[in-house]
């Protein structure tokens, strides 16, 4: 049986976390339902309430409406449900960073290879970070497998501050609105940080950003994080690289002086193969040597 993970969007079964007033909460459940299934293949009722973070009784009405309305299916001999071809409808209008990912992938996993620790391609997704791709799996030095999807809160993340401060001002001004409209858990000095403009002066100079023992992971103030940020070929902000390590391993400034640079020559190659391909060129014939 597989070690479930509540839905990084799900709070653990009976609590319920705060929700702005024009939040349909029942929609939220039957979203994080949706995803354990599709993450996980086939599940229980039992396996779903918990990897969603649902009571079971909530779990059993929304599995039934899933069922009726044609996403999932029970599976002929267990009692365990699946996805059916039809959940591929909820993402028709999706564009997806595969360029980005199959740029990336022969870089980030050529990077843990040298340097052991993990590294992930995130994008954002409205007022979150989204991991599209991560070596996590390639290594053991790491508490969580960030499989695609997995996400993270904007400024209270590494992979976020870095995405927010090499964002335009127009765009700066409405993720700051976002976070402040769905109350993400946010320290009131680095809230008023960027705010002020100080914070994201600081990251563009620095050319990454780095949160110490970061408090929204599976493992609460176990890991720390740096990022950097991943730009196509014409420069456009695309996302970000995003580091992480155990926290009792090394003091954050050591981690930056070991793998900031390693890091930002990821990010470099990636934009060059990007692009590459633009301009209809193979991106790498040697990425992963």
């Amino acid at each position: 049986m597989p070690e479930f993970v509540a839905s990084p969007a799900a709070s653990p079964a009976g609590t319920e976390p705060f929700r702005g007033k024009d939040v349909i909460q029942s929609l939220s459940r039957s979203i994080n339902v949706i995803q354990a299934i599709n993450r996980y293949g086939s599940l229980g009722l039992t396996e779903i309430s918990s990897a969603a973070g649902i009571p079971y009784p909530t779990a059993y009405r929304i599995v039934n409406t899933l069922i009726e309305e044609g996403l999932i299916e029970r599976e002929p001999t267990r009692k365990r449900y699946r996805p059916t071809a039809l959940i591929q409808t909820l993402s028709c209008g999706f564009q997806n960073h595969d360029r980005l990912v199959n740029v990336a992938r022969p870089l980030i996993q050529c990077f843990t290879r040298d340097h052991h620790w993990p590294l992930s391609v995130v994008t954002r997704v409205g007022s979150k970070m989204v991991v599209r791709d991560s070596t996590s799996t390639q290594t053991t030095l790491t508490f969580n497998n960030y499989y695609p999807g997995w996400q993270v809160p904007l400024l209270a993340s590494a992979s976020g501050q870095v995405f927010f401060s090499f964002s335009d001002e127009a765009e700066q001004a409405e993720l700051l609105s976002q976070s402040q409209r769905i109350h993400e858990p946010l320290d009131t000095v680095i809230l008023r940080d960027f705010q002020s403009g100080k914070a994201q002066v600081r990251i563009r100079e620095c050319g990454y950003a780095a949160v110490a023992r970061t408090p929204y992971s599976a493992t609460p103030g176990k890991t720390s994080s740096i990022a950097v940020p991943i730009f196509d070929g014409r420069g456009d902000l695309l996302g970000a690289l995003a580091f992480v390590y155990f926290a009792n391993s090394m003091p954050l400034s050591q981690a930056i002086e070991r793998y900031l640079e390693p890091m930002l020559g990821v990010s470099a190659r990636i934009a060059d193969g990007l692009f590459a391909m633009g301009n209809g060129m193979p991106a790498f014939d040697e990425a992963a040597e």
